[in-house]
């Protein structure tokens, strides 16, 4: 807490200072949301370069003057919820004066620049997001307050919200007996495997879903635990554009959250379904593929120019495979085979004969 008071009463003492020498006065923030200031790192994924360029958010100038007030507005935040130790969601924020913000969007962009800026972690600020991730199988920990938690009953589905977090991170007990842990791209499917117990029936695991695009809550989670238990992590996507930007983000991190990278990515995540090649090898019906939109070509080309995507030979026959046909697949397509195809063939078979890349 002490540190996020200090980094903002600096930036606030550097503005007051500008003022007493009638400058204008400027905040610096780094240009993270370039690619050309990202660099790939097989051990980190995405990270921004050192030294980074910079660029200025002016109070004189008609075009960044807003930002540079709704910066100033957030810190103001910030700095109140830090010293009184309370919280609020990004949601919070937007709402606590829409007219002034616009948007949600400009609200979360700001709050990132913060946090880039202050070199200071976004859930150190005081600001959650919004509660989206599940946690369920072999996995238990004690609160800080002595509070026995335990996702292991196939019964209890663990809400990722900061409070869960807060007590994983500074919790003791952390113990699983997993053996692996599934990430699951969607609710539904992750619904659907803990109806067929599959966190027990093959060999005990951890599952987790981030309902669809992960959340910092869901990301740091994942890290913590390969950091704890250094167990293999798989993922269980949608065989289209928009499952494999999704397991990307949780393997090599976003644009967006580059200067995080160390604290969110896990590359050593591998991907074990669904695979385009897959549909083939399982003669998926070809009505039931879903045919490509324009967007999703755009997406597609996009993730092919990505540089980790160069070091992946066997990522890149499968996304020239989904280039080639055009088409793509939900993972609710195996049950076009048998209603429990999934839980009891699928990924049995997947894990036990190695079928990931």
């Amino acid at each position: 807490s002490s540190e996020v008071l200090e980094a903002i009463e600096n930036t606030i003492q550097n503005v007051f200072e500008s003022l007493a020498q009638k400058k204008a006065p400027v905040l610096t923030v780094a240009n993270r949301a370039d690619w050309r200031n990202i660099e790939f790192k097989d051990s980190v994924g995405l990270q921004m370069i050192p030294r980074c360029p910079t660029k200025q958010i002016r109070s004189d100038c008609p075009r960044s003057a807003l930002k540079f007030a709704l910066m100033l507005k957030i810190l103001s935040m910030i700095y109140k919820m830090v010293q009184s130790n309370t919280y609020a969601t990004k949601r919070d924020i937007y709402y606590s004066d829409t007219q002034l913000f616009g948007s949600q969007s400009v609200v979360d962009n700001i709050i990132n620049d913060i946090s880039c800026m202050l070199r200071i972690p976004r859930r150190s600020l005081h600001i959650l997001s919004t509660t989206k991730g599940f946690v369920a199988g072999n996995l238990s920990y004690t609160e800080e307050d002595g509070t026995k938690v335990n996702c292991t009953s196939s019964a209890t589905v663990c809400i990722i919200k900061q409070e869960f977090i807060a007590s994983v991170f500074a919790g003791k007990d952390l113990i699983s007996h997993a053996k692996f842990m599934l990430i699951v791209e969607k609710d539904a499917t992750f619904q659907r495997l803990l109806d067929d117990d599959f966190c027990n029936k093959l060999s005990p695991c951890i599952m987790i879903t981030g309902r669809g695009v992960p959340d910092l809550n869901t990301r740091l989670l994942v890290r913590k635990l390969w950091d704890s238990f250094q167990i293999p992590i798989f993922t269980l996507m949608d065989a289209d554009p928009h499952g494999i930007e999704i397991m990307c983000i949780y393997k090599y991190g976003s644009v967006s959250m580059s200067f995080e990278a160390h604290r969110l990515t896990v590359p050593s995540i591998k991907w074990l379904g669904l695979l385009p090649s897959d549909l083939e090898r399982l003669n998926i019906r070809k009505d039931a593929l879903i045919p490509f939109t324009k967007r999703d070509q755009n997406k597609l080309a996009s993730i092919q120019k990505r540089p980790y995507i160069a070091c992946q030979p066997m990522w890149r026959k499968e996304l020239e495979i989904m280039a080639a046909s055009k088409l793509k697949a939900e993972i609710q397509v195996l049950t076009s085979l048998s209603s429990d195809y999934l839980s009891r063939v699928y990924l049995p078979n997947k894990l036990q004969f190695g079928g990931w890349l």
